[in-house]
């Protein structure tokens, strides 16, 4: 063979497998997520254990509030395939029916107050005073936006129900008025950079953001951390008026438990690909065991409210959603 000739072969050669590989890279399905904050940490973990394990998946997450990941779907008309929620009622609200059938309870979570050993009187601060210090002008503390992050209004929730629950008339005011409004963040995992970086001394976030960022956290009593729904009929004491999903409404949240919600966009481009990971989140032994080793509770199994929403499931993900109320 002349050199010319093969130098020729080699070219092609190489042309050929290099076309042969990106072939294979663009025949990966996408599957795209849009989920809550608090969920970042764990979903990466998954991320990387499903695409091990499914390498002609690729997963594709955007993170941000609750209310505005649901509203990039209902009135930008992002594409996804999956939505999760930090709080359930947002897919009912804003999803179901037009873009979404079902709504999979899934796990739970609560409010505590994060710090860390810089914030002012961090060596202070307990379950019993936490009030009193965030009350103290020279203490910047904050949250997130209650019209775009279910953890901004339940922190409101929280200091509603502190009143209530402690019998303080006018704490709830006291408090909101030494929080300045530049220490309200789009999302709570914002607030994180913030404490650790000595720019803020508190922020209310969930128990699990703050084990997977090695937060300092004061825990709150059952009565107001929403976090267990035995105390329902005390956290819908509280509410709070935000956001609707149309410019110039309004909708007024109640308090409740929390509860995180995911489901499956109609029509959505990657079904099947998002068929199989909503199956691995919700296997006990699977994504479900990665949010109870990062601190967040899951739903063993989870749930759906009715036998007809149970029905509206795809069958791969049946074996592993109960009804129940």
């Amino acid at each position: 063979m002349r050199s010319d000739q093969l130098k020729f072969y080699v070219i092609f050669t190489i042309t050929v497998f290099i076309l042969s590989f990106s072939g294979l890279a663009i025949a990966k399905e996408k599957v795209v997520i849009l989920h809550a904050g608090s969920l970042a940490v764990p979903f990466a973990k998954m991320e990387k254990v499903f695409e091990a394990a499914h390498p002609d998946i690729d997963i594709l997450r955007e993170v941000g509030g609750s209310t505005k990941m649901a509203r990039m779907i209902s009135e930008l008309h992002k594409p996804a395939d999956i939505m999760a929620s930090a709080d359930f009622a947002v897919i009912d609200k804003t999803l179901i029916p037009q873009y979404a059938a079902w709504n999979i309870r899934f796990a739970t979570n609560q409010i505590v107050l994060c710090y860390t050993e810089t914030s002012k009187y961090a060596d202070q601060i307990n379950r019993d005073n936490w009030y009193d210090i965030l009350a103290r002008k020279e203490v910047m503390w904050g949250h997130s936006d209650p019209n775009l992050d279910p953890c901004g209004y339940r922190s409101l929730m929280v200091l509603q129900l502190a009143e209530k629950f402690y019998k303080l008339p006018g704490l709830y005011d006291r408090l909101i008025a030494n929080r300045p409004l530049k220490n309200i963040r789009v999302k709570s995992v914002e607030l994180v950079s913030l404490l650790k970086t000595g720019n803020m001394d508190y922020a209310w976030e969930y128990l699990s953001v703050a084990v997977q960022h090695e937060l300092k956290y004061v825990s709150l009593d059952s009565h107001i951390n929403l976090g267990d729904y035995n105390y329902d009929a005390f956290y819908k004491q509280a509410s709070v008026k935000v956001t609707g999903n149309k410019p110039g409404t309004w909708t007024t949240r109640a308090g409740k438990s929390c509860t995180y919600g995911i489901t499956m966009i109609r029509d959505c481009a990657n079904a099947g690909g998002a068929e199989q990971f909503l199956a691995y989140l919700l296997d006990p032994d699977g994504g479900l065991k990665v949010l109870s080793e990062m601190g967040q509770p899951p739903f063993i199994p989870a749930w759906v409210p009715t036998n007809e929403m149970k029905a509206a499931l795809p069958d791969i993900l049946a074996e592993w959603v109960a009804v129940r109320q």
